[in-house]
């Protein structure tokens, strides 16, 4: 599989020794970014989903013209954690 190239990123000096003085044994600068670029990419995707999933619910609510409380939803979400910890 080929690879592809990420642009070259200029940042101050004091940040690159930053970075040099956190990296583990045998983990490049490279590495760290690459790293650091996935973990992003994670949160930013997780985030979308998040927001896809609250629309979607938001919109089926609508729809269906079901509410529920915060206080129903906090209800049930005791009974759930009080249930698993019976299970235990």
């Amino acid at each position: 599989m080929k690879t592809a190239a990420m642009p070259s990123l200029r940042v101050e000096p004091e940040l690159r020794n930053a970075v040099e003085n956190v990296l583990q044994e045998g983990e490049t600068l490279s590495l760290f970014m690459e790293n650091a670029l996935r973990n992003a990419l994670a949160a930013r995707q997780a985030q979308q989903a998040f927001l896809a999933r609250g629309i979607a619910a938001a919109q089926e609510a609508r729809a269906s013209d079901e509410y529920y409380s915060a206080d129903q939803v906090l209800e049930e979400l005791d009974a759930m954690l009080a249930q698993s910890g019976e299970a235990l």
